[in-house]
């Protein structure tokens, strides 16, 4: 899974959420084998302004699927709102093989 965040319009209250709430809600969904977080420097061939880029490891798509079923990626789900505030979009969510 790799999520995708484009320039927050409040960058130093999207990364205290982001880093103090967020993340550690992530990390406490089961099933993840790695994950990443990174700052975006430099993008080419877009239009988006990217920020950063996270990316949730699984060890198939019967893992992902049972991750997202458990009450932790539901607490993750419900924190969306609260980090989402400091956004002008939604992250760009994308499931890949």
């Amino acid at each position: 899974m790799i999520i995708m965040y484009e320039e927050p319009k409040d960058k130093e209250g999207f990364d205290q959420h982001y880093f103090d709430v967020h993340v550690p809600l992530g990390r406490s969904i089961p099933n993840i084998i790695k994950d990443s977080v990174q700052r975006v420097v430099s993008a080419q061939n877009t239009q988006l302004n990217l920020y950063l880029v996270t990316t949730l490891e699984f060890e198939n798509m019967e893992k992902l699927t049972e991750a997202f079923a458990s009450p932790e990626a539901k607490k993750a789900e419900e924190d969306g709102p609260n980090l989402f505030r400091y956004l002008e979009k939604p992250p760009i969510i994308m499931i890949v093989e």
